[in-house]
């Protein structure tokens, strides 16, 4: 009686262990939304588990560009803070189609959740006192970086805030906000080899925090009709990666 043949560990199964980093798009955030870290490592032939790091910025849809036609500066009009999220989390995550060893396309099911951290940054712009108390801008001027507030520096509907400074002028006054997240997800990988991991990602995220995050103060408006403290949001996430 012959034996049965000995079962071999396909391609697929062979590896242990899953790195991507991709580059976030997100229906709160701005022409990209952030960046992300996630490391796999495999339970079984379908099961996955992960841990991921992923840093993104949020945007008040309400935010206005204006341009200071006389110094050709820009700013948002009524920013009070830049908002940024940082989001570790755990998951796991299913195989549901699995591709072929060298080609086609995988679709995988995700599932996680985690802290967020809340991050409030002073918007900060360029201020010119010598301009307004002279009336007109000088060669000579100098200018002071502060954060912005609108009930101060809107003077004149702002003519004498001569540009935004720096990104990071605020770094030193962040504020935390703690929060909390949950996301639920579907992955399409392609890619021609086994290692080699590329695809997209695509799913939904609820967000909350402890406060509003406040990111615009229109004078005479309640900010609480203008920022929220949850941030419901649709994302697709494009990445590339490896498996050892």
């Amino acid at each position: 009686m012959e034996a049965a043949p000995q079962t071999m560990p396909s391609d697929e199964q062979s590896y242990k262990k899953e790195t991507i980093y991709g580059i976030n798009f997100n229906t709160q955030g701005g022409l990209i939304g952030g960046v992300s870290v996630r490391v796999a490592r495999v339970l079984d032939e379908r099961w996955l588990r992960f841990w991921s790091l992923e840093g993104v910025s949020l945007k008040n849809p309400k935010e206005e560009n204006y341009t200071n036609g006389e110094t050709g500066g820009s700013f948002k009009r009524f920013k009070a803070n830049y908002a940024f999220v940082l989001r570790p989390s755990v998951g796991i995550q299913r195989i549901l189609f699995r591709k072929a060893a060298d080609a086609g396309v995988q679709v995988n099911g995700l599932l996680s959740a985690g802290p967020s951290l809340g991050l409030l940054m002073p918007y900060v712009i360029s201020y010119d006192y010598d301009a307004k108390r002279n009336g007109s801008y000088g060669v000579n001027d100098v200018l002071t970086d502060e954060p912005y507030d609108p009930a101060k520096h809107e003077a004149d509907n702002g003519r004498w805030i001569y540009d935004r400074a720096p990104l990071f002028s605020g770094i030193g006054q962040t504020k935390i906000v703690p929060g909390a997240h949950l996301r639920g997800a579907l992955s399409f990988e392609y890619g021609r080899y086994r290692d080699a991991v590329a695809g997209a990602e695509v799913g939904f995220l609820i967000e909350g925090f402890t406060q509003r995050m406040t990111i615009l103060t229109p004078p005479l408006v309640d900010p609480s009709t203008l920022n929220s403290q949850f941030f419901p949001s649709v994302y697709l996430t494009l990445y590339l990666g490896h498996r050892n």
